[in-house]
């Protein structure tokens, strides 16, 4: 909450309510002081140096590259153990003058370095070529340098790690779930919500979204149809990140507040991708399978029942209206098959009414990157629409036509039912 923009922000409404009378002099001396420091932010001085370690650091990978088959191979792996420790050695230093960007930066590059290692060690002892184990290993050691040190550079090449693993676990068995990933996700959401850092938040968020993508690949799995079964998993994400952030609790309303915020931009996509994906612009499902398995639909209800419990935590309209944007987001897989014959003119109608509802809700609940979300999502889905190659343009351009009468009709309706100072 201190971060500088809020101190900025501060300072200026403190002056401000000091020249209006509202507040003392000596008020507004003693909310400054009771505000902790500020901690120290990236300077001009802090980016140069850290331009010169990552040169350094690549001056010394390469030369160690170039003389790399004429060194022993215990030298080899001694080089390896004091690059390791000579960062560790590093990060502690700056940590104890208190220079945590410097530190940070000294963790990733050990994290890094722990990684390197394992492949080199493997190439020269030629042992088993399992990449994606290599991988999982990498992210352990990561995993265990962000728990000592708390540094979010570890973190995110802990998660790096992690994603390329499940990726390659779900490609080597696709006819499988890879939930050890999960795990994994779990422990990360975990080190973000302890550490109470909007960082970490965000990088979780967004390693939960190659696992989604890559099950949702998986032609061999059921034959699900990639977009619907991504809705599921957006979907999972939104209602979950907005549960979370209703829990009282500063760290819960941080982390909760990213995950919803990716969730919501994702939910947009899905939309997007529904409309091109399904209506033979572009077509991944071929088989007569059904187009979601039924772990991927109760993901996606748990999203809707986690959304509306939130909303009933918080009683904000604008999350009911968000709960409801995801169910009209999940109604449209169904509503997709029963237009086999003809245009799915209902599923068109789902997908706009969500992507109205996810702006409606942002404007309610004051939430910008969710009214961006929302605008994005109704941008895709028009345009989906009036490009698909089924169906007859005429009958898209009367669709579209009776939409935007039935919205302007709506827009009157709530302008007259609102006190004007809700509008």
């Amino acid at each position: 909450m201190f971060d500088k923009t809020y101190r900025q922000r501060l300072e200026a409404d403190l002056a401000q309510w000091e020249a209006d009378g509202v507040i003392a002099p000596a008020a507004a001396v003693s909310i400054r002081n009771a505000l902790p420091p500020l901690s120290p932010g990236v300077n001009i001085a802090v980016v140069v140096g850290i331009v010169g370690g990552l040169l350094i650091a690549a001056a010394f990978l390469a030369f160690v590259a170039a003389h790399w088959t004429e060194i022993a191979r215990l030298l080899r792996f001694g080089i390896l153990i004091a690059g390791m420790v000579v960062a560790g050695g590093l990060g502690a230093w700056f940590a104890a003058k208190r220079r945590t960007i410097l530190a940070d930066l000294c963790a990733s590059i050990g994290a890094v370095i722990f990684g390197a290692g394992i492949a080199l060690v493997g190439q020269m002892y030629h042992l088993g070529e399992d990449f994606a184990g290599g991988m999982l290993l990498w992210s352990i050691g990561a995993f265990a340098a962000a728990l000592l040190t708390e540094s979010r550079g570890a973190l995110a090449v802990a998660l790096v790690a992690a994603c390329i693993w499940t990726c390659m676990r779900t490609y080597d068995a696709p006819d499988a779930l890879h939930l050890p990933f999960v795990a994994v996700w779990l422990l990360a959401a975990a080190l973000a919500l302890a550490w109470n850092s909007r960082v970490a938040a965000h990088l979780v968020a967004i390693a939960a979204l190659p696992w989604w993508i890559a099950t949702s690949l998986r032609f061999e799995f059921d034959g699900a149809q990639p977009s619907f079964v991504l809705a599921n998993g957006a979907a999972l994400l939104f209602g979950a990140g907005l549960a979370i952030a209703a829990a009282p609790s500063p760290r819960a309303l941080r982390l909760g507040t990213v995950l919803s915020i990716y969730g919501a931009f994702s939910l947009a996509v899905v939309a997007f991708l529904e409309v091109t994906t399904v209506d033979d612009i572009i077509r991944f499902r071929t088989g007569s399978a059904p187009a979601q398995p039924l772990w991927v639909i109760l993901c996606g209800a748990a999203g809707v029942i986690l959304a509306l419990a939130s909303a009933g935590i918080t009683k904000r309209a604008g999350e009911i209206l968000a709960g409801c944007s995801i169910g009209l987001a999940l109604l449209a897989a169904p509503l997709w098959p029963v237009s086999t014959a003809g245009e799915p003119w209902f599923a068109y109608a789902a997908l706009l009414c969500a992507m109205l509802s996810l702006v409606v809700s942002g404007m309610l609940d004051d939430v910008r990157p969710r009214i961006v979300a929302g605008w994005l999502g109704i941008a895709g889905v028009i345009a989906g629409i009036t490009w698909a190659v089924k169906g007859s343009l005429l009958r898209r351009s009367a669709f579209l036509a009776a939409a935007g009468v039935v919205a302007v009709a709506f827009a009157t309706a709530l302008n007259r039912a609102l006190p004007r100072a809700g509008r």
